[in-house]
Protein backbone atom coordinates (compact mmCIF):
# COMPACT_ATOMS: atom_id res chain seq x y z
CA UNK A 1 0.00 0.00 0.00
CA UNK A 2 1.41 3.42 -0.89
CA UNK A 3 0.52 6.57 1.01
CA UNK A 4 1.02 9.92 -0.67
CA UNK A 5 3.30 12.27 1.24
CA UNK A 6 3.71 16.05 1.04
CA UNK A 7 6.38 15.63 -1.64
CA UNK A 8 4.00 13.69 -3.86
CA UNK A 9 6.01 10.49 -3.56
CA UNK A 10 4.35 7.47 -2.00
CA UNK A 11 5.53 5.82 1.19
CA UNK A 12 5.30 2.06 1.19
CA UNK A 13 3.61 0.53 4.24
CA UNK A 14 4.44 -3.10 4.92
CA UNK A 15 2.07 -5.81 6.07
CA UNK A 16 3.59 -5.79 9.57
CA UNK A 17 2.75 -2.10 9.92
CA UNK A 18 -0.82 -2.66 8.73
CA UNK A 19 -1.28 -5.49 11.25
CA UNK A 20 0.07 -3.28 14.07
CA UNK A 21 -2.28 -0.48 13.02
CA UNK A 22 -5.24 -2.88 12.97
CA UNK A 23 -4.35 -4.24 16.41
CA UNK A 24 -3.97 -0.67 17.65
CA UNK A 25 -7.54 0.35 16.77
CA UNK A 26 -9.82 0.47 19.77
CA UNK A 27 -13.54 0.73 20.15
CA UNK A 28 -15.14 2.46 23.14
CA UNK A 29 -15.60 0.06 26.05
CA UNK A 30 -13.13 -2.47 24.62
CA UNK A 31 -10.36 -3.85 26.81
CA UNK A 32 -7.39 -1.52 27.09
CA UNK A 33 -3.83 -2.38 26.14
CA UNK A 34 -1.89 -3.82 29.04
CA UNK A 35 -0.37 -1.24 31.39
CA UNK A 36 3.01 -2.58 32.51
CA UNK A 37 4.16 -1.75 36.04
CA UNK A 38 6.70 1.03 36.51
CA UNK A 39 10.21 -0.04 35.49
CA UNK A 40 9.13 -3.06 33.43
CA UNK A 41 9.98 -3.50 29.77
CA UNK A 42 8.57 -5.93 27.23
CA UNK A 43 11.37 -6.57 24.72
CA UNK A 44 9.44 -9.47 23.16
CA UNK A 45 6.06 -7.71 23.12
CA UNK A 46 3.11 -8.82 25.24
CA UNK A 47 0.23 -11.20 24.77
CA UNK A 48 -2.00 -12.67 27.46
CA UNK A 49 -3.52 -16.01 28.28
CA UNK A 50 -6.87 -15.59 30.05
CA UNK A 51 -8.20 -18.39 32.24
CA UNK A 52 -11.27 -18.61 34.46
CA UNK A 53 -10.57 -17.27 37.95
CA UNK A 54 -11.14 -20.72 39.47
CA UNK A 55 -8.12 -22.03 37.54
CA UNK A 56 -5.80 -19.23 38.68
CA UNK A 57 -4.72 -20.63 42.06
CA UNK A 58 -4.34 -24.12 40.56
CA UNK A 59 -1.96 -22.81 37.91
CA UNK A 60 -0.08 -20.50 40.26
CA UNK A 61 1.26 -23.34 42.37
CA UNK A 62 2.37 -25.40 39.35
CA UNK A 63 4.63 -22.77 37.80
CA UNK A 64 8.36 -22.30 38.48
CA UNK A 65 8.13 -18.56 37.71
CA UNK A 66 5.18 -16.20 37.47
CA UNK A 67 5.32 -12.93 35.60
CA UNK A 68 2.82 -10.10 35.74
CA UNK A 69 -0.58 -11.45 36.56
CA UNK A 70 -3.82 -9.50 36.33
CA UNK A 71 -7.17 -10.62 37.73
CA UNK A 72 -10.76 -9.67 38.27
CA UNK A 73 -13.70 -11.65 39.62
CA UNK A 74 -14.05 -13.81 36.49
CA UNK A 75 -10.57 -14.23 34.92
CA UNK A 76 -6.83 -14.22 35.49
CA UNK A 77 -4.56 -12.91 32.69
CA UNK A 78 -1.03 -14.36 32.47
CA UNK A 79 1.39 -12.18 30.50
CA UNK A 80 3.48 -14.08 27.95
CA UNK A 81 5.81 -12.98 25.12
CA UNK A 82 4.12 -12.08 21.84
CA UNK A 83 3.37 -14.95 19.47
CA UNK A 84 3.37 -17.59 22.23
CA UNK A 85 0.42 -19.07 20.37
CA UNK A 86 2.46 -19.81 17.25
CA UNK A 87 1.61 -23.41 16.28
CA UNK A 88 0.30 -23.99 19.81
CA UNK A 89 -3.46 -24.27 20.38
CA UNK A 90 -4.12 -23.30 24.00
CA UNK A 91 -6.62 -25.67 25.64
CA UNK A 92 -10.15 -24.53 26.42
CA UNK A 93 -11.32 -22.74 28.43
CA UNK A 94 -8.16 -20.61 28.08
CA UNK A 95 -8.29 -17.70 25.67
CA UNK A 96 -5.14 -16.36 23.98
CA UNK A 97 -5.21 -12.60 23.42
CA UNK A 98 -2.72 -10.87 21.11
CA UNK A 99 -1.55 -7.52 22.41
CA UNK A 100 -2.59 -8.45 25.96
CA UNK A 101 -5.87 -6.53 26.12
CA UNK A 102 -7.01 -6.49 29.73
CA UNK A 103 -10.45 -5.30 30.89
CA UNK A 104 -10.53 -2.15 32.97
CA UNK A 105 -11.80 -4.22 35.92
CA UNK A 106 -8.55 -6.25 36.11
CA UNK A 107 -5.93 -5.40 38.72
CA UNK A 108 -2.29 -6.41 38.97
CA UNK A 109 -2.03 -9.20 41.57
CA UNK A 110 1.56 -10.32 40.91
CA UNK A 111 4.59 -8.28 39.93
CA UNK A 112 7.74 -10.36 39.44
CA UNK A 113 11.19 -9.36 40.55
CA UNK A 114 13.19 -7.96 37.67
CA UNK A 115 12.23 -5.92 34.65
CA UNK A 116 10.36 -8.34 32.34
CA UNK A 117 6.65 -9.18 32.82
CA UNK A 118 6.58 -12.67 31.35
CA UNK A 119 5.37 -15.99 32.68
CA UNK A 120 7.22 -18.65 30.66
CA UNK A 121 4.63 -19.89 28.13
CA UNK A 122 5.62 -23.56 27.91
CA UNK A 123 5.31 -24.26 31.66
CA UNK A 124 2.03 -22.30 31.66
CA UNK A 125 0.77 -24.32 28.69
CA UNK A 126 1.74 -27.64 30.30
CA UNK A 127 0.17 -26.70 33.66
CA UNK A 128 -3.03 -25.65 31.88
CA UNK A 129 -3.08 -28.93 29.92
CA UNK A 130 -2.63 -30.80 33.20
CA UNK A 131 -5.52 -29.15 35.04
CA UNK A 132 -7.87 -29.36 32.02
CA UNK A 133 -6.98 -32.98 31.23
CA UNK A 134 -5.82 -31.99 27.74
CA UNK A 135 -3.02 -33.82 25.98
CA UNK A 136 -0.32 -31.34 24.87
CA UNK A 137 -0.56 -30.74 21.14
CA UNK A 138 2.88 -32.17 20.35
CA UNK A 139 2.00 -35.44 22.18
CA UNK A 140 -1.03 -36.24 20.05
CA UNK A 141 -0.76 -38.98 17.43
CA UNK A 142 -0.40 -37.83 13.84
CA UNK A 143 -2.96 -39.17 11.39
CA UNK A 144 -2.15 -39.67 7.73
Amino acid sequence: MAVSGASGFGQVIGLDTLVRLQRGQRTPGAPRPLPLPEGMTAPLGCDAVAVPADFGPLLLHRLPRVGCLYADASHWWWIVPSDSDYALPWPAPAHYASGAPVPTTARLINRPDGTVPYTPPIPLYLALCRITGTTPDWSRPISA
